[in-house]
């Protein structure tokens, strides 16, 4: 199923890094290990709402190196990791897409995902997610119905999924929201995150937004700078953005600018040792203002230098940048 078209023209997206599966070291209850001798160093399981990319990342992950095994029913997964044991190295790297369509798949993945934990089987869990308008739009240009809708609207039957998955989207060790990417960018994002086996600790993502245009969907943590002066009512510096170095100096000159983006990184800096002893590999920093345009840009510009270091790899997004 096709994603979202491309981005609006002028629409400056930069592929964010995504969760990098992590070495895994729990406790070995009887069975297989992830990574010891015979089984697969990693195993990643996708799952996610229905059109929101589910494929294209299962496609994405085995070009890139991964053994893929996609649309299989959650109660193989535990035997699919003992086959593995007799495969050697070819399988190094496992990923299982599963689709969940209904209530008695959904409780089957969660008994897999308990399975596996109670044999000390490392796993995570890749959920993408999507806003209803983008997944109405994409089932719409394929013309087909939504898999839980039944007799009723399309609607109807995404807002069922949606409920269905609740918990496990809330469980996931990454979500990928892909509601304004294209398949282009999607496969990027994936490709960036789990191309390479080895990686930073932690991947920080910093996400420049607009307030007009909703709060990003995948942030774990939103900063507001709106308490800035805005570099839209100069008008030499309104037609430019953040990345502009005079909008990038205005915006940075003003009181108070200096002191929160220090402020805001030490608030940040202790954290981040704690996501990752708790193997979360991936951080979203929404920083938002009216329009994502000036101040947020270069605010999210300047966090992501002040935050990376070792360890510590980030990335900056501008999610909003050339909307109207």
């Amino acid at each position: 199923m096709p994603l979202a078209g491309p981005p609006e023209k002028g629409h400056d997206v930069t592929p964010s890094d995504v969760t990098p599966p992590g070495e895994w070291s729990g406790p070995v209850t009887g069975a297989l290990s992830l990574g010891t001798p015979g089984g697969p160093g990693e195993l990643l399981v996708i799952t996610g709402m229905s059109g929101a990319g589910r494929s294209t990342a299962a496609k994405v992950l085995e070009d890139v190196g991964w053994y893929v095994v996609d649309n299989l029913p959650p109660q193989l997964i535990s035997s699919l990791v003992d086959l593995t044991t007799t495969a050697g190295p070819d399988v190094a790297r496992l990923a299982v897409a599963v689709d969940v369509r209904g209530r008695q798949f959904f409780a089957a993945l969660r008994a897999a995902l308990a399975e596996l934990d109670r044999r000390g089987v490392g796993h995570r869990l890749l959920f993408l997610d999507a806003v209803d308008e983008a997944l109405v739009r994409r089932f719409e240009s394929v013309r087909r119905p939504h898999p839980l809708q039944g007799d009723g609207r399309l609607l109807d039957g995404i807002a069922t999924e949606r409920a269905l998955m609740g918990d496990l989207r809330g469980s996931a060790d990454t979500v990928i929201d892909t509601s304004h990417l294209n398949v282009h960018q999607l496969a990027a994002k994936v490709a960036e995150a789990f191309g390479e086996a080895a990686g930073p600790a932690l991947r920080v993502t910093v996400m420049s937004f607009g307030f007009k245009y909703g709060l990003p969907l995948d942030a774990d943590h939103v900063a507001d700078v709106r308490f800035l002066p805005n570099p839209f009512w100069v008008p030499e510096l309104r037609p430019r953005t953040g990345l502009d170095v005079a909008v990038r100096d205005y915006v940075l000159a003003q009181d108070g600018a200096e002191a929160f983006l220090k402020g805001y990184a030490a608030l940040l800096s202790p954290l981040l040792p704690g996501y990752t002893r708790e193997n979360k590999r991936y951080l979203t920093v929404a920083v938002g203002c009216t329009g994502g345009k000036h101040r947020s840009v270069a605010i999210a510009e300047a966090l992501s230098q002040l935050l990376r270091g070792p360890g510590v790899h980030t990335s900056t997004v501008h999610r909003d940048l050339g909307r109207e």
